[in-house]
Order: C-alpha cells, then structure tokens, then sequence
C-alpha cells in the first residue's frame, strides 16, 4: 500500500486509497491485539521519517541529500503499538507556511471546500484524517501546524508541551519551538495517539523534567464532578481579534455551553506585548529553521526551494544573533505573563484561527504564494504554544455561514495535557450537533467497497 502511495500526486492519495481499498489486506489474528491501536490506520507527515520512505519534508529534492535508515521515534512507537501506517502525507515546504500550498506535488485541499486550504504545515495529514481516510495522524507544529489545519479541516489537534515526545528522526529537528503532535478525528483519538507515542529525549528528561504522563478518564460523570472547579481565562482584547466575528462569537457560545452544563468560570485575564510575542516566535522559528539549511543554500539549492520558501528564508536571513538573543529575554518575560495568568485561571481560550479556510487562488497552485495578512489571521492565537513550550489543543465547535469549520483553542500549563484533554471532551460533546460532515469529500471506510 505504502508503494501505491509513494507513486502517485500526494494530494490525490485519498482518492487512490479509497478506490483501492478492496487491497488493504487486515489479518484478524486469533489471540490477544497488541494494542488498542493494533490494526488502525494512521498517516504520517512528510518531515517524520517512516523507514524505508523517503522523507522529503515537502521540498522536490531533501531525499537526495538526507537519507532515512529508520524510524522517527514517534513512528517506532506506533509500529510497535500495531498501528497500520499508509504512508507519507504532504505538507507545505519545509513547514515554512501555514497554508498548506505545496507546487511541489500539489496542494492539499480542504475536505469540507475543495476550493479553499486545510491549512498547514501539516496540509495532508488534516486532510486525510478530515476525509474519512484514518482515524489520526502524525504532524509536527512549531508555529501552529497541527492546530491551524486541524481547526481548517474540522478536526482536533493536539500540540504537547515542548519535550513531551521525543523529535528524533525528525527533519531539520534541533529548535525551541517545535514538536511531533496527533491529529485526529475525535479527543479520544487524539488521546490515544499521543500517549502512545509521549515520551521524551533522554536530553529532554534531564534538562525539562517532564512530569509523569498523566491520561484523564473521558466520561461525562467525571467531567461533571471536575469541570465545575475549572477557570477558564479569556482576554477579550485577544479573543476578539479575528477577520470575521462569527468566529468569535461561535467560540463564546461553545465556552458558555460548557459554563452552564458543567459549572466552569470564565475569567477576564490580560496577556501583555502579544505583538511582541509573536515577533520573538518569528525570529526563534525563522533563525532556528535556517540553520540547518544553511548548508545546502551555501552549495547553490535555494533555487530548488519554492518562491515562497525562498521569501521565507531571506526574511530569516536577515536576523542577526542579536535580535535571537533579544528575542529570547522578551520569551523569558512573556513567560512570566502567562504564568502569572496560570496563577488565576487553569485553562486560557482563544479561537484557534483568525479567520476560517481561505480560498485557494489558481495561480497560487503552480508558483505558490505568500500572503502575509491570511499568515498572520492563521496564526493569530497559535504562537504562544510554540514560543513558550505550552501545550494546546484546538477543538471544532461547529461551521461559519459558508459551512467552513471554526476551532476553539485551549491553552494549558507545562505538562498540563490532561487537564485540556478533559476539558475538549466535554467540548467536543456538547459542540457534536453542530458539526457536519465534510461536504466536499468524505469517505466511509466501513462502508467503501
């Protein structure tokens, strides 16, 4: 099957998986399954290596110049958990975009408007999960990439605290601000993919210390005794700050569900120089991304890369070591803010994006494009996650008036995942009538001849 896959356009796979599904082959073993997960189908993203697949992160030549001998960590631990793994997913070139956009090998489309985005960087594992194909997948988000095309594409997307799972066997590894996250169908999926591949780096336990992986038990008798003791924090100058306020105000009204169904409070908090934050993560991720390319923009590659990648990268090249160091004391101090909110609340909310999918333009699919207004809506409430290390998870809570799906993020404390498992279960529940089924492509595998 990975075969298959590994020949055709990527944006097309779920059209091939599906019209080839009497080949999927699953042997029902007589004894005891290896996991929960044992026989589940799950999508890995381009930049996380799934041996002996090429990793090509998006770009028309990485493969050449980086060879894959094994597994990312993360994808060692769902082999083992007997995951079925379909293949490589696609992605914006070298996660340097949040659009998805990808003239490589075509551009990911939104199950619920295929004229429009899913979002990226992790474009074809939001589509894939979104379509029916599987039931999750993996991705990586060091500037909103899971969450971004998960809220998109109307599914749940899930970033862990930095140092929560373990980025070995993963391209161009090496930052502060990214991580290897699940995206998935339901909260529940979400769950079980993340404690099945949690673990961190050797380095990490000792430098981070995580504390022990903690799973929540999803049920509403729970919720209803724990959920009434939560504070949620919402600064409204923040929340609001969106292109289209039914945005917004879906996401009050999914807060105010969860309010008077189980107890929770609401509380007005303040989050200071967020323009400063979001320029602090610009430059940790720009200054942190280039790095590793700097060698082969040395050898004369930055012509292989797209035009917007290569507008990416000069932008980073302009950032001086001083402006990384500035930028990491105005991290050290936003910081501060947020834990100081942490001290009056448990949990901080903020739609997911600034604006829902946005339509892709024809020229936009064979030269690419950069769009530094729809950048900034997409990553208008995703920074802090990658910046400060903060674990997040964007849950969908219904549709705008053209059918596209609107995401509630919720923001925790370091190690904090299962506090926002929770507390998105009980979302994801009261929130369920009123999601819809992709319009655009959507595929029953249970039914699927």
């Amino acid at each position: 099957m990975n075969l298959l896959l590994d020949k055709v356009p990527w944006y097309n796979w779920e059209f091939i998986i599906a019209k080839n599904i009497s080949f999927i082959i699953i042997i029902l073993c007589i004894g005891k399954p290896i996991s929960i997960l044992d026989g589940i189908f799950i999508a890995i993203k381009d930049d996380v290596d799934c041996y002996p697949f090429p990793s090509r992160s998006g770009t028309s030549w990485f493969d050449q110049v980086r060879k894959v001998d094994k597994d990312a960590t993360c994808v060692a631990r769902l082999r083992k958990c007997g995951a079925i793994l379909i293949g490589k997913a696609n992605m914006h070139e070298l996660g340097l975009g949040v659009t998805g956009n990808n003239p490589n090998h075509g551009t990911a489309r939104n199950p619920h408007a295929l004229d429009r985005y899913t979002g990226g960087s992790s474009s074809g594992p939001a589509s894939i999960v979104s379509s029916g194909l599987c039931p999750a997948a993996i991705g990586t988000d060091g500037g909103g990439s899971v969450r971004i095309p998960s809220s998109l594409c109307g599914i749940v997307g899930l970033k862990t605290t930095y140092g929560r799972t373990d980025m070995t066997g993963v391209v161009c590894d090496g930052g502060t601000v990214e991580v290897v996250s699940p995206l998935a169908a339901s909260v529940e999926d979400a769950m079980l993919v993340y404690s099945a591949i949690a673990g961190s780096s050797p380095s990490d336990k000792i430098s981070l210390r995580p504390s022990p992986l903690s799973l929540p038990t999803l049920s509403s008798s729970d919720n209803l005794n724990i959920l009434q003791s939560v504070k949620l924090g919402k600064y409204s100058e923040w929340f609001h700050d969106v292109s289209n306020t039914e945005i917004s105000t879906k996401c009050e009204d999914a807060l105010q569900l969860l309010c008077n169904t189980f107890g929770s409070q609401i509380e007005e908090i303040v989050l200071p120089e967020l323009e400063e934050m979001r320029t602090a993560h610009i430059v940790s991720i720009g200054s942190e991304s280039l790095f590793p390319l700097n060698p082969y923009c040395l050898e004369g590659r930055r012509s292989d890369f797209t035009l917007d990648t290569r507008t990416s990268l000069a932008l980073f090249g302009s950032f001086s070591a001083s402006d990384y160091v500035a930028c990491q004391r105005l991290r050290r101090r936003i910081m501060y803010y947020f834990m100081e909110a942490f001290k009056k609340v448990d949990i901080i909310v903020t739609p997911t994006t600034g604006m829902t999918s946005p339509k892709i333009p024809p020229s936009a699919l064979k030269v690419g494009e950069s769009d530094y207004d729809v950048s900034g809506y997409l990553m208008r409430f995703v920074q802090p996650g990658n910046l400060l290390g903060l674990p997040a998870i964007s849950v969908p809570i219904g549709h705008d008036k053209d059918g596209l799906p609107i995401g509630l993020q919720l923001i925790g404390r370091p190690w904090a995942e299962a506090s926002l498992l929770r507390a998105a279960f009980a979302l994801e529940e009261l929130c369920m009538k009123f999601r819809n089924r992709p319009s655009g492509i959507f595929f029953n595998l249970l039914t699927t001849s």
